[in-house]
């Protein structure tokens, strides 16, 4: 019989570490770490090491909430991906996340060899680490109030939803082949191909599924919308791995695909996602900081601080440059992409296959992982702020307004309502509203002045730095972007 303080000792246990993370996320965004680095060492302070003394080695749960997570993420990433910035950056961002991941892998192996690491071992922990995380670069970028050129933000999100597939397919081949299962040879790179086509088509097919039954669909509360989002992304991750597909290109693209669509209760529906990725994300990191033994970790620390500082000094600056060369990139935003792969929970939930696979020296590259991961979040990841800076890449978009005025239906509405900045050169500042010559069908509904709400009226006068919410036709958008400028995302 299961006693009800069990249950009440877990839930207290669990509570108290979610709610530490929260409380402490902003105090890492203010020394410059990457906010998931903070979850990890909690876990491993709540473990069998730390001050909790959890003893928790169970890998095969965490590697089910670790794949959960991530789909999660991926999906929430798509979600506020806008095909214009797709448009921008896909072609660089599809090298990176495919020859940019072999390229990292291959050379980061060629480190490994010279530690002392055999040929196979070398590439599988080169795979592993060599594909960068969205949970740490979605998290990072949009989570610290970083504002950062949209070519370059761009390409560094959509390589991170998208280099996971290669990574995976390679840690799985070359574990089996570890174990003699199955020999390397050009087959590997047929597998690729045929798991990234299976992800892309179940990943399109679900979006626009999703997107044509969001449409059609007359739920009976608002709170059932995003119930269903949430199975449409379980199915999109789902399908795509009982076909032998790769579930984390599907998750990402269905997404993608769903959210540059129309539907009821959108606002609710981005909201959720959002709660759920960074939940995922808290728990994904304190599982994984909850199987660190730090013991384990300070006998290879030398061996992984080495190899860290080598992926984020040469192996991932040298395969950018190398991969971004076609396209022209100015010299600091190579830097840049280079410098920010973030590395995070993806090469640790790839470093338990082969532990779980009871590969000789499994947990070995498990714990070399790990130290990767910490350093490479340290190092890079606690710079980026300043290197942004420092390479003059922070974007000239105006800052958020500080109030969000939302229009929450449960039907898709003929009208839309957006925000604008009132920039000093935008052709409506300084012109009373009652001057403004706007379509017969729109109105200005609320202007957001400082930390003040502003009623329009015909007398108002729009100022610099306004952010006024204008309601209009979608016929009348082109006239409505002449007036105020580009519309705030």
């Amino acid at each position: 019989m299961i006693e009800p303080s069990a249950t009440g000792w877990i839930l207290v246990i669990g509570g108290i570490l979610l709610a530490v993370s929260v409380l402490f996320s902003r105090a890492s965004g203010r020394i410059g770490i990457p906010v998931f680095l903070l979850f990890l060492v909690l876990g491993m302070l709540a473990g069998s090491e730390g001050i909790g003394g959890i003893e928790f080695d169970d890998y095969h749960l965490s590697f089910r909430i670790g794949i959960i997570a991530l789909a999660l993420i991926l999906f929430d990433g798509g979600l506020n991906t806008s095909m214009s910035s797709v448009r921008a950056g896909i072609y660089p961002a599809v090298v990176l996340s495919t020859l940019g991941v072999i390229g990292t892998g291959v050379v980061l192996a060629m480190a490994a060899y010279w530690f002392g690491f055999p040929w196979e071992m070398a590439l599988l922990l080169g795979a592993i680490v060599s594909s960068t995380d969205a949970a740490a670069v979605f998290s990072t970028l949009r989570g610290s109030g970083l504002s950062l050129k949209r070519r370059t933000g761009t390409v560094l999100e959509l390589e991170s939803g998208l280099n996971d597939p290669i990574a995976v397919i390679l840690t799985v081949a070359l574990t089996y082949n570890l174990l003699g299962q199955e020999d390397l040879s050009w087959w590997l790179a047929l597998d690729v191909l045929i798991q990234l086509a299976i992800g892309g088509v179940m990943g399109v097919a679900s979006g626009i599924f999703g997107s044509w039954l969001l449409r059609r669909v007359r739920l009976p509360a608002g709170g059932l919308y995003p119930v269903l989002t949430l199975a449409l992304a379980f199915l999109a991750f789902g399908l795509a791995t009982i076909t032998s597909g790769s579930g984390f290109l599907s998750v990402y693209l269905a997404g993608l695909i769903i959210g540059n669509g129309r539907f009821p209760y959108r606002p609710g529906v981005l909201r959720f996602h959002d709660a759920a990725a960074w939940l995922s994300q808290v728990m994904m990191f304190l599982f994984l900081g909850l199987l660190a033994v730090p013991s384990n970790l300070v006998d290879i620390s030398v061996t992984g601080i080495c190899l860290g500082l080598f992926l984020a000094l040469v192996a991932r600056p040298l395969i950018v440059l190398l991969c971004l060369l076609p396209f022209r990139y100015k010299w600091r935003e190579v830097l840049y992409i280079g410098w920010v792969g973030l590395r995070g929970a993806v090469p640790i939930i790839l470093a338990m296959f082969p532990v779980l696979a009871q590969v000789e020296g499994g947990r070995e590259i498990f714990d070399i992982v790990f130290v990767i991961v910490v350093f490479t979040a340290l190092i890079p990841g606690g710079t980026v702020g300043w290197i942004t800076h420092r390479l003059q890449l922070v974007s000239d978009t105006p800052p958020a307004p500080p109030a969000v005025l939302e229009v929450t239906s449960l039907v898709p509405m003929s009208g839309e309502v957006s925000s604008f900045f009132i920039n000093p050169v935008s052709a409506v500042c300084g012109v009373p509203l009652r001057s403004v010559p706007l379509p017969a069908e729109a109105s200005a509904l609320l202007i957001v002045r400082g930390e003040s709400l502003v009623v329009p009226r015909g007398s108002t006068v729009l100022e610099p730095g306004d952010h006024v919410y204008i309601f209009y036709r979608p016929e009348d958008k082109v006239r409505i972007n002449l007036l105020f400028g580009t519309r705030e995302e």
